[in-house]
């Protein structure tokens, strides 16, 4: 099979008297407030920008547009004019969605070629350099497409096209300091980018041992990096992941990235993610319809990798361990059994009643492992757990369950920050007792009700210390083919990466 991977958007950011390329979008406020380039084109054409304007009833209202097509006067084919909302009340989040938005309205135009007029009236309240960095982050993220197996035309979108705007360039007031302040934006995009190729990689391209090779590729941005075998997994005691994987002829691997931006010495933060490549069930399999989906099943580490990505591209000046469990859960004469019973790294016993609740037994050896070799400050581990969860939320949060109120209040903020949502999900001793075993320490499931929570519930028996702080976000609802937003079209949405980038960088960084 032939395949083209796409090429990256081109971004770069000139001074906003420079010559405009292709289409021209321009930002409008509230109440047709015009900025200087807008009232130099409004006066080259006569009027016909703010006569247009009151035709199509446009008012300036944030990602409200419409274009003008050869404008009598002037040099651009066509104009777009892209409404900005009230400037002043703009979070940076807000500037990120309306860069994606607008990106999404000049790509229908088919140019080769934009240029995005980062100008307002009133002042944002990140700075004008910074609000330009924002929208071309959100331009960038908006431009993500996996198309590397399609053959038409090198790779197309939906409709079969292949993708036209391949340069956008940035024009404000001050362009050497919003490219330097898009450097760290970047860095976080490439990030999420990088979490939406893994997730949207089919499951006979990305194994066990392909995805750990994936996480070896960090070294080029400096992290470092070491995967386990299964040799090591034995060794270690990681019954309950390797009984997991024993169906599969795909070995089971965990692997370890770790980032060291800190002060030598001190604790680091630690990301669990959970790496079931391709999730059947096992013996207790799922039914046919929708199975295809499980390839992203591997949401919670590829988030991880992506985050470590990240946080190495922008030198974070923080010490992070990284540390994905990957694993297939197939059916087979090796597979094992509804009523087996495991030994975990940490010596407690588990009755698999149910070989679809898999993640947690891979996360109960990553978490502990985590733990005994790192002694992390924080613990946050990303799974996409359960189905309960989208019961629960939908589609439009994650599930936060933590044994720490500070740690819940700071995933919080950087959720308000991102417009990553979470929602605080509840630990109860009621839990643990739908979870005890008559034959073992612990069973994988507590019953129909309360899956998520029962599930959450499970993963804190193997904190070690409870004093360690400790949060886990069931991302099944968020990871893969949640809705569509203006930063994010596709079927992977690298759900997390901006929201662990930004707790980070506000709790953990000078």
């Amino acid at each position: 099979m032939t395949t083209a991977e796409p090429k990256p958007l081109d971004i770069v950011f000139q001074p906003l008297a420079a010559r405009h390329d292709g289409v021209m979008a321009i930002l409008v406020e509230d109440g047709m407030k015009l900025a200087s380039v807008g009232q130099t084109l409004d006066e080259a054409s006569k009027g016909i920008l703010t006569q247009a304007a009151k035709v199509a009833d446009f008012k300036g209202k944030v990602k409200a547009s419409f274009e003008l097509l050869a404008p009598v006067g002037l040099a651009q084919d066509r104009i777009v004019v892209i409404g900005a909302g009230k400037v002043a009340d703009l979070s940076d989040n807000d500037w990120v969605l309306l860069g994606g938005s607008a990106f999404g309205t000049l790509t229908a135009r088919k140019s080769k070629a934009a240029s995005l007029v980062v100008e307002t009236v009133t002042e944002p309240g990140c700075g004008p350099a910074e609000a330009a960095a924002l929208m071309a982050m959100g331009a960038l993220l908006r431009s993500y497409q996996f198309r590397k197996y399609l053959t038409r035309d090198g790779g197309g979108d939906d409709n079969g096209q292949p993708p036209s705007l391949a340069k956008l360039v940035v024009h404000c007031a001050e362009p050497k300091k919003a490219e330097k302040a898009f450097a760290r934006h970047q860095a976080v995009a490439n990030g999420v980018m990088l979490a939406r190729d893994l997730v949207n990689e089919p499951a006979n391209v990305l194994g066990p041992v392909e995805f750990a090779e994936r996480a070896k590729a960090l070294k080029d941005v400096g992290v470092k990096v070491e995967v386990l075998d299964v040799e090591d997994l034995e060794k270690l005691g990681m019954g309950a992941l390797l009984g997991v994987a024993q169906g599969s002829v795909r070995p089971a691997r965990v692997a370890v990235m770790q980032w060291s931006g800190g002060k030598k010495g001190e604790a680091p933060l630690a990301f669990v993610g959970k790496g079931v490549v391709f999730d059947t069930g096992g013996i207790s399999i799922k039914p046919a319809q929708g199975m295809e989906d499980m390839k992203g099943d591997m949401g919670g580490a590829a988030t991880v990798v992506g985050l470590m990505h990240a946080l190495a591209e922008r030198k974070a000046k923080v010490n992070v361990v990284g540390l994905i469990g990957c694993v297939e859960n197939m059916p087979s004469a090796n597979a094992q059994r509804p009523g087996d019973i495991v030994r975990s790294m940490s010596g407690q016993t588990i009755e698999v009643l149910n070989t679809d609740a898999e993640g947690r037994l891979v996360l109960a050896d990553v978490l502990w492992y985590a733990q005994e070799r790192f002694k992390p400050a924080a613990i946050v581990d990303l799974a996409t757990l359960t189905g309960a969860i989208m019961v629960a939320l939908g589609k439009e949060y994650a599930g936060l369950y933590s044994n720490n109120d500070d740690l819940v209040g700071a995933l919080q903020a950087a959720s308000k920050a991102t417009g990553e949502k979470v929602w605080r999900m509840p630990l109860d001793k009621a839990y643990d007792k739908l979870i005890d075993s008559k034959n073992a320490d612990v069973k994988n499931i507590g019953g129909r009700w309360g899956g998520a929570c029962t599930a959450a519930q499970f993963l804190q028996r193997f904190i070690k210390d409870k004093a360690t702080p400790w949060a886990h976000l069931d991302i099944a609802g968020t990871a893969m083919d949640s809705g569509r937003n203006e930063i994010s079209q596709g079927w992977a949405s690298g759900w997390g990466v901006r929201l662990l980038d930004r707790f980070v960088a506000d709790g953990y960084e000078g």
